[in-house]
Order: C-alpha cells, then structure tokens, then sequence
C-alpha cells in the first residue's frame, strides 16, 4: 500500500515537475544529502529557452526588488511537517457547518490547505499589519534581525559595529514588510479560483508597496483599482492629515473576470420615503414636491450616502426620477420638430439634435416619459427613474464612520474589547458587488476580530441564492505581551480584553476574541433558520507521527520512511482524520461520521468518499467489511497490520471485493 506523505506539499519540486513538461532539457537531476534523487532546474538553459536571442548573461528587468526576496521566495516553497488538528470543543455545530476557522500562523496555514482548496476560494480579504513602525506578529523563520539587515546592508554609525537607530529612513520597515506579506500573497494566489478577487485593506504606509507586490505575484495585469475610504477626521499629523485608508483589489484572471461588479445604490429607502411624504402632502403637484425636495436634500451632508441622489428632485405617477440628456450623442443625428405639450409651440432642440428618431420620441411623449420646462424656451429631457437605476458600478469613494464598526462589536461583547475592527457591512457590500454568491468561499487570513468572517453571514442572511462559506485563519497573538507596549485607549481596550477571557476561562489570545465574536454573532441570528450558523475550529499543530520524525530537519526522512509504527501520545483518530484530509486533499468541512466495524471504530467522511480505521490491529474481518462500503478511498494505521502478510491480504481483500478504492496507509 502507498503511504501518505504527512507533510504538507514541496511546492518547489511541484514547479519544477511543472517546468519539466514544458522545458525537459533544462531539468537537472542530483542527489539530497540523503543520497534520495532530487530535480532541479539549469536557470541559464531555461532563460535561453525563453528568449528569441543568444542569452550571454544576467539580464536586468523592471521588478520590485527588497533584501530578503530571495528568502521570502524560499518560505513560500517549503515543505512543514505540520498538521491540523479539530477542537469540537471550541466549535459550534461542528458536524453539519461548512465554515472553517483555523488557529495559527497563517503562512503555515496557506501551506496546508493548498491542495485541498486549490482553485477553490472566490475572494480573499487580508487586513495585514500596516507597518506602522510596530514589531510584526508575524515573525517568520527566514526574516533577519534588524542588527543583520543594517550590518549586511553598511548600515552604521560611529566606530566599531555599533548600528544606527531603527528608523523608517533606513529602508527596513518596508523590506520587513514585503518579506512577511509575499509568500502569503503567492500561497494566497493557489487557492483562487480562476475568475477570484484578492481584496486588501492598506494604509498610506504600504500602499504603494502593495500594489506593485500585488502585481508581482498575480500578474501586471492584476491590480483593478481601489477604494478610498474616508473614515476619520483628524487633524493631528504634520505636512497633510491623512484621514483615509484604501481597499484595494486584484484579480487573478482578467478574462475569466471581466469585471461586471455593481452595488446598490445606499439611502434609496430615506429617498423613497421622503417622496411617499411629499406625494401624501401635495398630491400631483409635481412643483411642489421637486421645490420640497431640493430643500429636503440640503439637509444631509457629502458624506452621506444620500447625497450622491441628489439629483433625483422629481417625481410623477411612476416614480421619482430626474432629467436626464436628450441630447443626439452625433451631431445632427434626429433632426425634427417637438411641441411643447401645454404652449402648443415648438421646443428648443438639443444643439446635436435629438437622442431617438421621431417615432420613438413621439411614443415617449405619450407615455409622459419625457420631462418638459414651464415652456418652449428650454430643452426638454429624458426621465431617468431611480427605481431603474438602483444599481452602480462600484464606486472608489466611500464615507464610512470609523466609529459604527467599533460600538457594534462593543454592543455585542458589552464593551470594547478590540480595536479598529473592520466594518462588517461595507465588506457584504464589497463581497456582493464582485459577485460572491451561491457556495463561494471567502478566505480571511488575518481574521483579526473576525469582522471578514460575520461579513459572510451578513450577505446569507435572507439570500436564497447564496449559501457561501468562509475560512478565517488568526495567529493566537498573546494579548499579555500586546498589552506591555499597548498606549492609550488601546490599554484599557487589551486589558477589558484579557479580562472577559478570564472570565471565559479561555487563553489571552486574539483568536479567542474571534472565536466568542463569532459566537455571540450566532446567538443573534435568529431570523434566519437556514442559515449555517456554525464554524469547525483547526488548530495548527505538529506532524502526528512521533517526536522523531516530525521535526523540520527530518522531513526528508518522512517522506523516504518505508514504516512508521508510532503516533503521538495523545492524539485521536481525528486529529489522524484530518492529516489524511489535508495529504489527500480533501475538503476540511467533509462531515464526518462515526461507526463501528467489528468493535473498532471508523470514521467516514463524506458518504463513505473516505473510509478510515486508525486501530492497533486490524483483521481481515475488518477489511472486508470496510471494502463492501465501496468507499472512494480507505487509509489504515500501517502499524495496525501484525504483519506484511496482514497487509498483502488487506490489498488483495480490496482488489477482489471494491477495486475502484484508493487504499493507503499512515
């Protein structure tokens, strides 16, 4: 029987294999310090193979480029001997929802779904550290120190090796930050569907540095524009107060997404409530109600969303609406005579003459959808009806109080607890524009309070055509140590936050706030039965097979390993489920249910897709009834076979009673 690998995939000889269909002569074969064959490319023949002239040495090209690239490359490749292992105990209807929230770093995450979610994830959002000037979280094993990045790079001052203060001048904040942020965004790249949108939250620190990295990795033509977001008013910084940030967004495949994204229109039900008033108190005088209109209009700033209808003042029997050109987009297009309806004359016509040929101006005319002035001295217009024009291409600017967010997530924990979340319903708004429907799934890897994941519920919420998952993944950041270099509001904010996990007799952690504000969020979802108001909650884990061959210096020894007899201590047949789920894989929200074979247990995923017995010995018996289920695919604990006989007879057992089975062991 094959075994599983038990790791996740080695990505660099996964692009290797990929370049050796295409380019065989420029594969070169070697072998690992283990004395294991291993593939690697000649880059000079593969450049040669590319270009259309003699290639004689390096060549220089425009490209974003930061000490460290080299290295961040590498960790993006890297194969980790680590696991995801269930907490049913955290989860909230753990057997029946569709929706995923994974504990840990998100690098090491990306890595583990990327064959099972491989081509399957509609939208991405990240709302990664704004590199501010802060330590990242995020502290991978390939990033220099600050002394080794200012020591490689002349960096110093004065006499011996004393280097100069960390400033933003020196360069290395940027570096830092593009180094933590490019292996995710290319593991990110994998998971996408062909026509899936990566969406980015970002300040002005790191703005520019995000979209050239974001067109580095998904293409030039990636990067499709951006949202600024007007969400303060302070006037507290030097040279000009920046009271913005931005959304920004990137497609994978501009001809797979052609970029049809439109949204509602936000204040309709203020406008159309208005107007029933102004109908109710004037009847048809439609002067009246346009003159009380405008009036009504000025009340509401730029800022609101209402203003952006202004323009609709009037109103007949059909609707509000407002007048629109009439004009012939051709000069001299339609060229004839319109009578003003109450004066009986001849109207002025639009220099370029008419929009529509005559008939169809007549019948516009007769059906009162052409809006007249007072008289015949002024040009007449279309009636452009707001029911009608509901919906908009997604605009770039949006007002939004920075404020709502913060006293939402406040009311429902009963204070604050966390600060800056993101504004759930702005990204409903963004996830429905771009499409996000039926059962997409939406991708968090810095879920942070979990605002990206409740947006998801948000956009089910009363929609029969969407029923879409997410997958949220947060590092258990120790709130005890953000606490020491907390300042400010931010203080008492991380210290309520410490305190109600107390309370909770939960960890100090910032995944824990996201698992309770999801929690709390399904308390409240009472108005919609159908909806899966649940999450399985996966902790990042070490490999489950023993202490001595689960380390990082042993995976080559993993993957030669011809037996494996020991598990670790303390860990299920579900913890062993979920690794097979991840090597094969396999989606991670499979139900899962649990039966008995011969008094052993067995575990099947999907309707019998995977059929898994992880028992110390393993009968015949045992086989055979596994093997008249039919299942897909059946794994076994290779040391649960007594014997290599034990595991002859269980492959032969599977050829004669269910050959279509995929068989392995661990």
């Amino acid at each position: 029987m094959e075994k599983l690998r038990m790791m996740s995939p080695d990505l660099t000889q996964a692009n290797i294999e990929k370049l050796a269909e295409l380019f065989p002569t420029v594969v070169t074969e070697s072998a690992d310090e283990s004395g294991a064959p291993r593939r690697s490319i000649d880059f000079d023949l593969l450049r040669q193979e590319l270009a259309d002239h003699i290639v004689e040495g390096p060549q220089e090209r425009y490209q974003l480029d930061w000490p460290g690239k080299r290295a961040a490359a590498f960790a993006a490749n890297a194969p980790i001997a680590k696991t995801l292992r269930p907490a049913r105990n955290e989860s909230v209807d753990f057997d029946t929802t569709k929706n995923l929230f994974i504990e840990g770093d998100n690098l090491e995450a990306l890595k583990l779904l990327q064959e099972s979610y491989l081509g399957k994830v509609k939208l991405i959002y990240i709302d990664p550290p704004y590199n501010t000037g802060n330590d990242f979280v995020y502290d991978d094993d390939f990033a220099e120190s600050s002394a080794e990045y200012l020591a490689r790079s002349g960096q110093k001052s004065g006499t011996g090796d004393r280097l100069v203060a960390n400033t933003e001048a020196n360069g290395r904040f940027h570096s830092d930050w593009l180094s933590m942020m490019y292996p995710r965004l290319k593991l990110a790249k994998n998971l996408l569907t062909d026509d899936g949108v990566l969406v980015v939250s970002i300040d002005e620190n790191e703005h520019a540095s995000l979209v050239r990295l974001g067109e580095e990795v998904l293409g030039g033509a990636s990067y499709v524009g951006e949202i600024v977001l007007k969400n303060s008013s302070k006037n507290d910084q030097a040279y000009v107060s920046i009271q913005h940030e931005y959304i920004v967004f990137f497609v994978k495949n501009r001809q797979a997404n052609s970029g049809d994204w439109v949204e509602k229109k936000e204040g309709l039900d203020k406008i159309y409530a208005a107007f029933n008033g102004f109908r109710k108190k004037h009847g048809d005088d439609w002067t009246a109600i346009n003159a009380e209109a405008k009036a009504w209009y000025r009340q509401f700033p730029a800022s609101d969303p209402v203003s952006a209808s202004r323009h609709y003042t009037w109103m007949d029997a059909r609707g509000v609406y407002f007048p629109d050109n009439i004009a012939g987009p051709n000069d001299g297009q339609y060229v004839y005579d319109v009578t003003h309806p109450l004066t009986g004359k001849t109207v002025k016509m639009p220099s370029t003459g008419w929009r529509y040929p005559e008939a169809a101006m007549r019948e516009r005319i007769s059906e009162e959808r052409v809006h007249f002035g007072p008289d015949e001295t002024t040009v007449p217009n279309n009636k452009t009806y707001l029911a009608n024009t509901e919906f908009q291409s997604l605009t770039s600017i949006r007002y939004v109080d920075g404020r709502a967010a913060s006293k939402r997530l406040a009311t429902l924990f009963g204070e604050k607890v966390f600060t800056n979340p993101k504004d759930e319903f702005l990204l409903r708004d963004i996830y429905r524009a771009v499409g996000v429907t039926g059962d997409d799934t939406v991708l968090d890897m810095f879920a942070g309070s979990g605002s990206a994941m409740q947006a998801v519920l948000e956009l089910n919420r009363g929609a029969a055509t969407s029923s879409c998952r997410f997958i949220g993944i947060q590092i258990a950041e120790d709130l005890t140590e953000t606490l020491k270099t907390a300042r400010g509001a931010a203080k008492q904010i991380t210290t309520n936050a410490i305190s109600l996990l107390a309370r909770l007799d939960r960890p100090a952690t910032v995944a824990e706030i996201t698992k309770q504000r999801m929690r709390l969020v399904y308390e409240h979802l009472v108005d919609d039965p159908m909806l899966d108001r649940g999450f399985r909650v996966l902790k990042i884990d070490s490999s489950n097979l023993a202490d001595t061959l689960a380390t990082a210096d042993d995976l080559v020894q993993i993957a030669l390993a011809e037996s494996v007899d020991s598990v670790k201590s303390g860990r299920t047949d579900e913890d062993l489920l979920f690794q097979v789920l991840l090597d094969w894989g396999l989606d991670l929200a499979a139900p899962i249910a649990v039966n008995e074979a011969g008094s052993r247990r067995v575990l099947s995923v999907d309707d019998d897709a995977l059929i898994a017995c992880f028992a110390n010995d393993v009968s015949d018996d045992l086989v055979r009834t596994i093997a008249e289920r039919h299942p897909l695919r059946a794994v076994f604990l290779d040391a649960g076979f007594a014997t290599d006989a034990a595991r002859i007879n269980a492959e032969q057992i599977f050829r004669e009673v269910s050959p279509e089975t995929e068989v392995r062991t661990i």
